[in-house]
């Protein structure tokens, strides 16, 4: 009699090979979000490749950083998002920043790579994410990256020099609310929160908006590529 297979069994990942994944990505999609030479771009596009190698490598064998499902469009899903990016962050000056929920790296790795901020502080609460972004860090050679391991909520209570800053990013983490009363509690008058957030963005400015108001100025938003996800900018504002 043949029995049933088990939600376990129907539930295991597609193993693939890490290398031959990265080998088949749309790299040179990212060369119009790399300022500098072609020279340069070739520079961060091979210094990104590692980082990829490594990120799969890890969501393979130790911890889950992204959705299997991901894996193959890790360019375009992932790093080409955090790419976006760049641009918003130059434009406004920030160069000492912190990275809220930092996880597989992104949107923070890439933008480190890409020659973004001066300093950063990555923050994550699951050590076994930590250990992959100090690996990461590690195998990249950065010498401007640091890692905090701990809730953001705890962390600006024992922490809150460490996490003093003039822009704060965070992306698919928790709602906008949450985000920018933390946020608040680090970012310099000023200064800015800078949050990756998907089609749902209205609807949650609208229900913290007598919230977040109180800290921050109407925001700016930038839509990535074709959308529906987008950037989304606050200024801080001076403390009362």
């Amino acid at each position: 009699m043949n029995r049933p297979r088990t939600v376990e069994s129907r539930a295991r990942p597609i193993v693939r090979d890490p290398q031959r994944l990265v080998d088949r990505m749309p790299w040179t999609s990212l060369r119009l979000l790399i300022h500098g030479d072609e020279e340069r771009r070739s520079q961060v596009i091979s210094r990104l490749q590692t980082f990829a190698l490594e990120l799969l490598r890890w969501n393979q064998g130790v911890s889950n950083l992204i959705s299997h499902d991901d894996e193959p469009r890790l360019v375009e899903r992932h790093i080409a998002e955090s790419l976006a990016g760049a641009d918003v962050i130059n434009a406004l000056g920030c160069n000492v920043l912190v990275d809220f929920g930092s996880g597989g790296g992104v949107p923070a790795i890439p933008l480190v790579v890409a020659g973004v901020g001066a300093h950063w502080t990555l923050v994550e609460s699951r050590r076994n994410k930590t250990l992959f972004l100090r690996r990461a860090i590690q195998e990249l050679a950065l010498s401007n990256v640091d890692v905090l391991t701990g809730r953001l909520e705890v962390l600006v209570e024992t922490e809150p020099d460490v996490l003093r800053c003039d822009g704060f990013t965070s992306r698919a983490t928790t709602k906008l609310g949450p985000t920018l009363a933390l946020a608040a509690r680090v970012v310099s008058a000023g200064g800015h929160a800078v949050l990756w957030k998907g089609s749902g963005v209205h609807e949650e400015l609208a229900a913290s908006a007598s919230d977040w108001g109180r800290s921050w100025e109407a925001p700016a938003a930038h839509v990535i590529g074709e959308g529906p996800n987008s950037i989304v900018v606050f200024k801080r504002k001076q403390d009362s």
